[in-house]
């Protein structure tokens, strides 16, 4: 494993590990989003429902920098599940939040599943020119953190 790989990782089971503050809800996935700058420090970071009932992990982290002049060019969001490309609560989905902010980096462990809705977020970020990292070995840890939704736990 190379050092830019185990890194991944250790940002990434971060991320999994604060998709467990998300309240569980029949109606979302339970994800967390951290944001690390070019330089690999931490800027942000964010779960499912932490501020609203309707907010993403991906869109909480985001909007802690809005009122700031981070400059996210270069930087990576480790996020547990795939960011989303359909949005029923908010008219920007995750992945066009990401493009705009000018993240270069997503680094996942499991794509969405097609329980809500169909999603191309990875598809989405990769056409922007975006690169997309996916570490499926450690999905199994945010299917058990949505284990109370049908078709995806355990």
């Amino acid at each position: 494993m190379t050092d830019q790989q185990h890194v991944d990782r250790q940002w990434l089971q971060a991320a999994i590990d604060l998709s467990h503050l998300c309240p569980a809800v029949k109606t979302a996935y339970a994800v967390g989003a951290i944001i690390v700058d070019r330089f690999g420090h931490e800027v942000s970071r964010g779960f499912s429902r932490e501020t609203d009932s309707h907010v993403h992990a991906e869109e909480s982290a985001l909007a802690k920098l809005a009122d700031t002049r981070v400059d996210l060019s270069g930087s990576t969001i480790y996020t547990s599940l795939e960011p989303c490309s359909v949005r029923k609560s908010r008219p920007r989905p995750c992945a066009e939040l990401i493009i705009a902010a000018g993240i270069t980096r997503v680094v996942l462990a499991l794509r969405e599943p097609p329980l809500f809705v169909t999603c191309h977020g990875v598809e989405l970020l990769q056409t922007a020119g975006a690169e997309v990292i996916e570490i499926p070995e450690i999905a199994d840890q945010v299917r058990a953190i949505n284990a109370h939704l049908p078709g995806i736990g355990g």
